[in-house]
């Protein structure tokens, strides 16, 4: 009843919702953009593989043991050189070390990826820096098979989901770019097989396109920025100018101011989230998250493991 099995193209939140419109669909893709899914493409630009973990379970450690990998704390918890969920510790950490392999738990959109990859469903990892990237590449290798996005939401106290709005605009921002018709084509195909609660999304990324750092219809990555694709999130090992080892930068090399005057988060900056990572000192986080197009990793979950997509 709930599956919209009769679109091709599908939107819905949370864990019951990636449940009930994942089955017969050729990928799914999870939308977690403050903050799993960008922590997820920095790692993966930074050529780190990563294993997507349920929040606060207790063998988070003995899985990073087993497979010789790093392990992400809390926020919080995050010393310098440790990694969390915060974008700028992965480009710091990766800024004096290789980092080969990552366990990455979180609550929404990790706990989400974990659950589908263990039903059989091949999972993409998408947030506002990658969706034009992921969703081209989804929209070859999908073929014209069915295509499912879920928006991973936050948490209220009480554990029930939160819609967070900056999901709902990353979830349509791929929708976007992965209903565009051909060159040439009309922009009657774009709609072609949007379920009315992917049309939602979508029309809600429209709405604010433009106030996003970088996001304007239809542009390719790092366009807008003015700098090649993965400049912004894609930092070479080593190559982050004026940051100690293992220091977190407060502000991002390469993110450009964006279109709320004095705040590089855009739109990005007005979100219930935005203000919760900002009291907790999280700032360049949600500048990370809202540099649209600027990246064109796209992490594929095979084989438990997010990793670049191959063709």
């Amino acid at each position: 009843m709930f599956g919209q099995g009769d679109f091709g193209r599908r939107f819905d939140w949370g864990p019951g919702g990636a449940a009930a419109i994942a089955p017969g669909t050729a990928f799914v893709a999870v939308v977690d953009v403050l903050s799993f899914t960008t922590a997820l493409t920095v790692a993966v630009e930074h050529g780190t593989a990563v294993l997507p973990y349920r929040w606060r379970d207790d063998s988070a450690a003995a899985a990073a043991a087993r497979h010789r990998a790093e392990l992400a704390v809390g926020r919080s918890a995050a010393g310098p050189g440790e990694i969390s969920l915060s974008p700028a510790t992965i480009v710091a950490a990766a800024s004096r070390r290789r980092i080969e392999r990552l366990v990455l738990p979180s609550p929404n959109g990790s706990t989400i990826s974990a659950g589908l990859a263990a039903a059989g469903v091949t999972v993409v990892g998408v947030c506002l820096c990658n969706a034009a990237a992921a969703a081209r590449w989804v929209r070859e290798q999908a073929a014209g098979r069915p295509v499912a996005v879920v928006a991973a939401g936050e948490r209220w106290p009480d554990g029930s989901l939160r819609p967070a709005v900056e999901d709902l605009w990353g979830a349509g921002a791929f929708l976007h770019f992965l209903t565009e018709p051909p060159t040439g084509g009309s922009a009657g195909e774009r709609s072609t097989g949007l379920s009315p609660e992917a049309r939602a999304a979508v029309a809600a990324y429209r709405a604010i396109a433009g106030d996003l750092p970088g996001a304007v219809l239809g542009v390719q990555p790092g366009a807008v920025l003015g700098v090649q694709p993965g400049a912004v999130l894609g930092v070479q090992p080593g190559a982050v100018p004026g940051v100690q080892p293992g220091a977190v930068p407060d502000v991002l090399p390469g993110v450009l101011p964006g279109a709320v005057p004095g705040d590089p988060a855009g739109v990005l900056a007005e979100t219930a989230s935005r203000r919760e990572l900002i009291a907790g000192g999280y700032r360049s986080d949600v500048e990370v998250a809202a540099a649209a197009g600027a990246s064109d990793v796209v992490p594929v979950l095979r084989d438990g493991w997010f990793r670049e997509a191959r063709s």
